[in-house]
């Protein structure tokens, strides 16, 4: 896949992108929407799919839970990427299923050694399953644990090193996490391995006053924020171009909004080619 931008592929914009077939380098779904395998949802995504490399970023595998993995889950991922091809297969780096109950939520990990290894067995469950790479993404957090043992750069870039698996650095989670826990985004940037990241998300935030002072939440629901922008290009420098996705899930704008997100990315990465 090419590094230019793409864009979540959601319901209300599925007619209007194949009607239009803006020039976009990738479109991106989440895996458990597709889960089905037939009916109108998938012939909607083959269609994309005749037209854009395709992107499956799923939230349901709880690649952190102590426990095992959910073979059914991992069953219909397979049968899912078989079917459509994708470009890209990413998941996170958080749990959200426990005791067979599963939680509508991203919950980070402890930076522990302990949790590293749960993260690196299951991921290379999931690459020989899927017998192909698995990108894997830094979440929002707006706590810390106790027991850390590392900051989140070290957690992260060790996953990636022993997992033999990429990142899907996601710049607003790290942008957000900067702010929240008092570190510098560049110490992060600088502390990865340029050819450890393989793609990079970008989305918008939130602000709110508690107790505990102000916290930025991430809320994929407006437009990316100026210094969201300006930590991307910073990324482009140390890591080259990506693919990027403009990540927008909730209060969607009309589609014109979105591809206007992509044009500034494309822009950035543009920017960086031809620079001297």
């Amino acid at each position: 896949m090419r590094a230019g931008v793409g864009i979540g592929l959601r319901a209300p914009h599925f007619a209007e992108v194949l009607e239009r077939a803006p020039p976009l380098a990738f479109v991106e779904v989440h895996s458990e929407n597709h889960f089905g395998l037939g009916g109108r949802p998938l012939a909607l995504l083959l269609q994309a799919r005749e037209c854009y490399p395709l992107s499956l970023h799923g939230v349901g595998l709880s690649l952190g839970s102590a426990g095992a993995l959910s073979l059914e889950h991992l069953a219909r991922l397979r049968a899912l990427v078989e079917r459509v091809q994708p470009a890209l297969v990413s998941e996170h780096l958080s749990w959200n299923a426990l005791s067979g109950q599963h939680l509508h939520d991203l919950l980070p990990l402890p930076f522990t050694a302990a949790a590293v290894e749960v993260l690196v067995s299951h991921i290379g469950q999931v690459q020989d399953c899927l017998r192909r790479p698995l990108l894997v993404e830094n979440v929002s957090s707006y706590v810390r644990f106790a027991a850390d043992q590392m900051p989140e750069w070290e957690f992260v870039g060790s996953i990636a090193r022993r997992a033999g698996c990429r990142l899907l650095l996601d710049i607003n989670n790290l942008y957000v996490n900067a702010h929240n826990h008092g570190f510098d985004p560049l110490d992060y940037l600088a502390a990865l391995p340029p050819e450890s990241v393989g793609q990079f998300h970008l989305a918008g935030h939130c602000v709110r006053d508690s107790e505990h002072g102000r916290l930025l939440l991430d809320t994929h629901d407006s437009a990316v924020a100026a210094p969201v922008w300006a930590l991307y290009a910073q990324a482009l420098q140390r890591f080259g171009a990506r693919p990027t996705l403009i990540e927008w899930d909730s209060a969607l704008p009309p589609l014109d909004t979105l591809l206007a997100e992509a044009g500034k990315a494309q822009q950035l990465i543009d920017s960086l080619a031809s620079a001297p």
